[in-house]
């Protein structure tokens, strides 16, 4: 199979539908129309792939038109092509085309299905060409060409992009026009990090500032997503052109931070002498390595005490001394205003505060983003007691596209790059403020901020750096891997994506079962597979089957069910999913665990946003029924722990107006809740929180059934006598 038609197909086959509830897809739909390649060069074959979607029961026939504008030519295959498309399935076309000059270039696809009384389906998508360069056969990376720029300019590294954690592109799927021009690449190859390297120097950015995530507390150092680092940085051929420092994400309390005074001095900080500080490629200012803080305030707990923090640092900063260094420069993460906030950080005994980014709210202008976050620094500089290193924020989307969106383009972001620049000048000339500056990031692709190169705007970011921090020449050649026959970087995330199209075609066979027939019954996962069967299918015919990832099955309530161990069964986003104006989950839970809170059985609530569903877990041990109306509400909580030793009949029901929790059939807990349910285009998630999440349920799960409908309480008590509590 040609890997970049499979990969087009595998990829948009994940695409998270932006449908509610309450209009269906139409029956054939144009799920993307894209170019394969991140970045297109002028003169150079591009592909396009349109994916079309069959949301019918049965076969069709459709025919997918390519139209093109001036200046663009079709050079492989014809503008109409024509193909069947099996029921409830999806296939791509594919087209080749060139452009004559660098710019943007609107293309549409047109798609018919000859039914009568059907208007054809269009989508137009803009397709950035950039200047030609021609393709070399290098065999490797040319050598990074620094350029000298007058103040040190920083950007935030978030290192989350590794070959095992797919799932975490999610955001990017929706936003296509997010795709680095590495693809969705694994973040501990070398090559990797000598790209990012390459690109950032030559464009005046002098240092990574890498977000960095402890494993546990209390012992020996472990880590998350700490390939970029170790893997990638510390182990490609140009590490010495780049440095870098660390960003303690310390804001997973009890994981992420230090059990006591003892944990930091021994365990924590020798880790980051050792591995980090003493590494050539770390930022020294002044002799001294540079700590960022994500969350000091959360140190307070930690150690007992503002006093103890503040004596803790000064420890940290001596041992830094004895290591062989002037000392260590600390630095606090703060994105307000707020002076008594202020004076804590200078009580703990920082020496200055940052933003890792800008909050700017309401959905504003490029312009008012600007705005925002220059009377952000300006007030910063007038509140704060301790001085600050300033950060600018490019956009920002959060992970589910929550809350406030914003970006600002190139042009205006060069803008905002001088404004900051000048302010930074005007600081005292003694404070690392007047001397460096922090780009808010370089690939928090999930998150909407990133300034590294892209499809929708190329290397325009780096290109506004450049021209702020560096006096080099104009022209100059940005290479991406294609111009030197090198890459591609997403392997590991084509095979997972291949496999997963596989997974989710074996999930979309409809199956039923006696009970089905309730038209107000959205899925129905019974687990009664074969124990070797790695899909879970959806027997109330609707084509909902999850994947089963690190799951398995035993002896259930009834027949079968899901052993919940940090495993789950993903179902794939649907519109079905998204119940509005009134829901019902119901299933059956066994666990002999206590100490569970904040542990899903069923989930399709992410980073608390109010657009993301419904969920059904424990909270300190007890039954929790959520569905939020503002982040992290409407947590409908049961009076009692669930049962231990025995299967126990769990069911939450919404009529419109107020939320019902059930157990064993008994009406146990209400809460007023008026308005719809929003829709969600998020995977649900049996057994766990989501996949490879420490907020998993610890138990067996079996019959769960949606409903967009709330059963009475009559139903669920007839339900919950169907297995008993004695059930095996």
């Amino acid at each position: 199979m040609d890997i970049a038609r499979a990969l087009i197909g595998c990829l948009v086959v994940c695409l998270l539908a932006a449908a509610t509830a309450a209009s269906a897809p139409p029956a054939i739909e144009i799920r993307s129309f894209l170019p394969v390649a991140p970045i297109c060069r002028v003169g150079r074959p591009v592909r396009v792939a349109a994916v079309i979607a069959n949301h019918t029961q049965t076969k069709r026939t459709v025919t997918a038109r390519l139209i093109v504008p001036k200046g663009v030519r079709i050079v492989k295959g014809t503008a109409g092509a024509r193909g069947v498309i099996e029921d409830a399935w999806e296939r791509s076309f594919m087209w080749t085309v060139e452009a004559e000059r660098p710019g943007e270039y609107a293309l549409a696809c047109e798609v018919a299905d000859g039914s009568a009384g059907a208007s054809p389906s269009r989508v137009v998508t803009t397709v950035r060409f950039e200047k030609p360069v021609p393709v070399r056969r290098l065999s490797y990376i040319p050598e990074p060409k620094p350029v000298k720029t007058d103040m040190l300019v920083g950007a935030h590294n978030c290192p989350l992009w590794e070959a095992d954690k797919p799932f975490m592109w999610a955001n990017v799927l929706k936003h296509p026009e997010r795709t680095p021009a590495l693809g969705f690449y694994d973040q501990a190859n070398p090559e990797v990090s000598d790209w990012e390297t390459k690109w950032a120097v030559e464009h005046g950015i002098n240092f990574f500032i890498y977000c960095w995530y402890r494993d546990g507390q209390g012992g020996p150092v472990k880590q998350r997503f700490g390939s970029a680092i170790h893997e990638g940085l510390l182990k490609s051929r140009f590490a010495r052109h780049m440095k870098f420092t660390i960003m303690w994400e310390n804001q997973s309390r009890g994981q992420a931070g230090v059990a006591d005074e003892r944990d930091l001095m021994e365990n924590l900080l020798p880790f980051w002498i050792e591995n980090y500080f003493k590494h050539p490629s770390y930022l020294k200012v002044d002799g001294k390595p540079l700590l960022f803080i994500y969350r000091p305030e959360f140190l307070v707990d930690d150690l007992g005490s503002v006093e103890n923090v503040r004596r803790a640092f000064g420890l940290m900063r001596e041992a830094c001394r004895k290591a062989g260094f002037e000392g260590l420069w600390l630095l606090g993460e703060y994105r307000g205003v707020d002076r008594r906030h202020f004076d804590l950080m200078q009580s703990l005994g920082l020496d200055y505060t940052f933003a890792y980014c800008w909050y700017v709210p309401n959905n504003p202008t490029p312009e008012q983003s600007i705005a925002a976050q220059m009377d952000y620094i300006r007030k910063t500089q007038e509140t704060s007691p301790i001085p600050q290193v300033i950060t600018v924020s490019q956009a920002w989307s959060g992970w589910h596209d929550e809350g406030t969106i914003w970006k600002i383009p190139p042009p205006q972001f060069e803008t905002l790059l001088r404004k900051a620049k000048d302010f930074a000048r005007g600081l005292p000339p003694g404070q690392l403020g007047s001397r460096m500056l922090l780009l808010d990031n370089w690939n928090e692709w999930g998150e909407g901020h990133y300034i590294a190169p892209y499809r929708e705007y190329g290397f325009g970011y780096l290109d506004a750096v450049r021209r702020v921090f560096s006096d080099a020449p104009e022209p100059h050649e940005d290479l991406i891997p294609e111009d030197i026959g090198m890459g591609p970087y997403d392997m590991a995330y084509r095979k997972h994506m291949q496999a997963d199209a596989e997974l989710r075609r074996k999930c979309s066979r409809k199956v039923t079962k006696p009970g089905h027939e309730d038209p107000g019954l959205v899925a129905w996962w019974t687990f009664d597979e074969p124990d070797d069967s790695d899909v879970a299918l959806d027997y109330a015919g609707h084509r909902l089957g999850g994947m089963l990832r690190k799951a398995k099955r035993t002896r259930g309530v009834v027949g079968k069910a899901l052993v919940c161990d940090g495993g789950c069964a993903a179902v794939p986003a649907n519109p079905l999913l998204s119940a509005r104006d009134a829901l019902t989950l119901e299933c059956w839970v066994k666990t002999d665990r206590r100490g569970q809170s904040n542990n899903w059985m069923i989930n399709r609530v992410l980073q608390g946003g109010v657009t993301t569903g419904y969920r059904m877990g424990l909270v300190d041990d007890k039954p929790c029924f959520q569905i939020p109306l503002t982040e992290w509400s409407h947590h409908l909580t049961g009076p009692d722990p669930l049962p231990l030793g025995r299967w126990v009949h769990l069911a939450g029901t919404f009529d419109g107006k107020t939320m019902r929790l059930y157990v064993d059939g008994r009406e146990v807990a209400t809460m007023d809740r008026p308005g719809p349910i929003q829709p969600s285009e998020l995977r649900l998630h049996l057994g766990s929180y989501e996949e490879d999440h420490r907020a998993f349920f610890t138990g067996l799960l079996d019959e769960v059934r949606i409903y967009k409908r709330a059963l009475s309480a009559a139903e669920l008590r007839a339900r919950a006598r169907e297995a008993g509590p004695g059930a095996e």
